[in-house]
């Protein structure tokens, strides 16, 4: 149970991390007040330092089977932050889902391969 609290909170903080840093370059008004690559470029390396962050952080909780928990961790984070994005930005920008999975959901992958990737690191490590 302790495990699924920690899956579910850091997955949660994975979106939420870029999310609130994302409100700072938005006008009141909702406009971009920077640069749209910029912008994205920004998104990504936060995204990628916050979600890279979580998964240490996670990781040090586990004692065995890392590839595993890579995949499953992987699989969740990844699902909980296309799942927030569909209550939560989507509705707010108006994007259309297939337009949303071209500039934004398919980055999230990139949670994905980070994980299996520690998984797979410290999994070869232990043996």
């Amino acid at each position: 149970m302790k495990a699924i609290k920690w899956n579910l909170g850091y997955g949660f903080l994975s979106w939420f991390v870029p999310f609130f840093i994302s409100i700072f370059f938005f006008s009141k008004e909702g406009g971009l007040q920077i640069d749209l690559f910029l912008f994205k470029t920004i998104m990504i390396v936060v995204g990628s330092l916050s979600g890279c962050f979580l998964l240490y952080r996670y990781f040090l909780l586990v004692d065995s089977k890392f590839l595993k928990e890579g995949f499953v961790i992987g699989i969740s984070w990844t699902s909980i932050n296309w799942l927030l994005d569909i209550l939560v930005l989507i509705p707010m920008s108006k994007m259309p889902i297939d337009v949303y999975f071209i500039q934004i959901g398919f980055r999230y992958l990139s949670l994905l391969f980070f994980a299996i990737a520690l998984g797979a690191i410290l999994e070869r490590k232990v043996k």
